[in-house]
């Protein structure tokens, strides 16, 4: 059964932290997409998340997946109320009383997520801005990062108009040129709407260079986005599922191959800082 939330009960919430941001620059959201399951979406999400762990930088992590992946990793002690409750209430600010601590560290909070999320996949009669309704208002941090549903579906659409970048997520294919550019395609569309979103880039995850077909793919997609791929593409290591599976940051994995995840996530988090979000509206949806 879904759960309101009660005006003026907070759990773990953001007034109970230190207010002021650790990192000179505006807050920025940050929405993590893919077109499919299985090429490391949340993995670049968490890797992100412990990047930023490492930088001291107040980072919340909203979990819009129902697999609730980086939910069950960020390990959080107590969870009342989830982001399905949070769609499905719906009113300005309401987001706040769903924050709670990661196991983590006190600088990286989470709107869990839980299976019955799915729910919401469907399309609202507010369209694409009920996330965006629930957050204003969110304060005291640096970075928001959201970890989409595999899909381009409703409840991604919802992430990207919250957001100011959206970064894609794919993996040296067949299909990863045709799925990035679907990924870029949507976000094309929501930027009619919100007027903020930037594309961020495109992270290939689980490279193996000594794959002449890995090559091959890496080769065709730098041919069609050029400097839109982030560079360096994450390698194939088990250091993720292995930091993942302990629920511990990446940066925390203190083996040569958790060392090069972690600096290579700690450039990723250096491009997301440094882009330039401009103070646009978002249009009214008619």
């Amino acid at each position: 059964m879904t759960k309101h939330l009660p005006n003026g009960v907070k759990q773990d919430s953001p007034a109970t932290m230190p207010p002021t941001p650790t990192y000179p620059h505006p807050m920025r959201v940050l929405s993590v997409l893919s077109l499919k399951g299985g090429v490391g979406k949340t993995s670049v999400t968490l890797g992100l998340a412990s990047a930023a762990h490492a930088s001291g930088l107040r980072t919340l992590v909203i979990d819009l997946d129902p697999q609730a992946n980086s939910t069950v990793v960020l390990d959080p002690q107590r969870v009342q109320f989830t982001s399905n409750d949070v769609l499905a209430d719906g009113r300005s600010g309401i987001m706040e009383q769903a924050i709670v601590r990661s196991g983590w560290g006190d600088n990286i909070s989470l709107v869990a997520s839980e299976r019955a999320l799915e729910h919401r996949a469907v399309p609202e009669g507010d369209g694409n801005v009920r996330l965006r309704v629930t957050m204003q208002g969110l304060e005291g941090y640096d970075l928001i990062l959201i970890d989409t549903p595999p899909a381009l579906g409703e409840l991604t659409r919802n992430a990207l108009t919250a957001s100011d970048q959206g970064l894609v997520v794919t993996e040296p294919s067949l299909f990863a040129l045709q799925g990035a550019q679907q990924a870029l395609d949507a976000m094309s569309i929501i930027r009619d709407t919100n007027l903020r979103l930037q594309v961020a880039g495109i992270v290939v995850n689980r490279v193996r260079p000594t794959s002449s077909e890995h090559r091959y793919r890496m080769a065709e997609l730098a041919l069609a986005y050029g400097d839109m791929l982030w560079q360096p593409p994450l390698p194939d290591r088990a250091v993720l599922q292995q930091a993942a599976g302990a629920c511990t940051p990446v940066h925390a994995w203190r083996t040569q191959a958790g060392r090069e995840v972690a600096r290579i996530f700690d450039t990723y988090l250096e491009l997301v800082l440094a882009a330039q979000v401009e103070p646009k509206p978002l249009r009214p949806v008619s």
